[in-house]
């Protein structure tokens, strides 16, 4: 649960900081920061593909296309269960507790409570995150999410007060929970039948869709694509008994 609790301290060190620093980071500085972040997800998902493609160009380029049929089938689950259309009702009751806090500040602590733990323990890279973290224990994913969310808080600790920085308990535990259960049912089950690697790949592609987000490209449905990592070891038991 190393990414989790990195997360967390992430989201208490964002509320500390801005405590103390009465003025937001410049524009320029916020940017820079995006970027760079922008470049360690897409670098860390690229890391991820290549190494659970395995070895030979056969193999490589057959679990290469499992990875990507497992991305696009997991994007149109996503999108039939609706996963990013709850992901966006969450999103806007979050979005009017903030707005309400801005227009006269402090804001309530439940509503700062409940926006932190939405905005930090709904976000599909912590998800991601939590997934890899318990199968592989390679928690990089969840490291960048921790200053991404140290950013956020510090901008929310100055219109919700110090009790918003709560909502690290709650965002730990959620992770935790995730990164718990795949390390103790997942993880043991994939790796007995030798299906570990399309979970990471699929992982590590959806990450670099992240990526898109963080350099503000396009907008995308980024909670639709978490049934990729359910779809994606399926299709590959499903290509080895072909």
């Amino acid at each position: 649960m190393n990414g989790a609790f990195l997360n967390a301290l992430g989201i208490l060190l964002g509320a500390l900081f801005g405590l103390i620093r009465c003025e937001p980071l410049p524009a320029r500085t916020q940017e820079r920061l995006r970027t760079g972040l922008g470049m360690f997800v897409t670098a860390a998902g690229g890391w991820l593909i290549w190494k659970n493609l395995g070895t030979g160009f056969g193999a490589g380029l057959a679990n290469l296309m499992i990875t990507v049929l497992a991305a696009v089938t997991g994007f149109w689950l996503g999108k039939l269960l609706g996963f990013q259309r709850l992901s966006n009702r969450l999103g806007r009751l979050a979005g009017r507790y903030i707005a309400a806090a801005q227009a006269q500040p402090p804001g309530p602590a439940g509503a700062g409570l409940v926006a932190g733990l939405v905005l930090f323990g709904a976000a599909p890279l912590g998800w991601l995150g939590a997934v890899q973290d318990g199968c592989t224990g390679w928690f990089t994913l969840l490291a960048a999410k921790s200053l991404m969310d140290a950013l956020a808080m510090a901008g929310f600790v100055r219109i919700f007060g110090w009790p918003v920085a709560l909502s690290a308990f709650p965002v730990y535990g959620l992770l935790g929970l995730i990164t718990l259960a795949c390390q103790s049912r997942v993880a043991p089950f994939c790796a007995t039948h030798h299906l570990l690697e399309p979970v990471n790949a699929a992982t590590g592609l959806v990450a670099c869709v992240v990526s898109l987000v963080i350099f503000q490209v396009r907008k995308v449905e980024l909670a639709n694509f978490l049934p990729a990592l359910a779809v994606a070891p399926l299709l590959a038991w499903l290509w080895g008994r072909v």
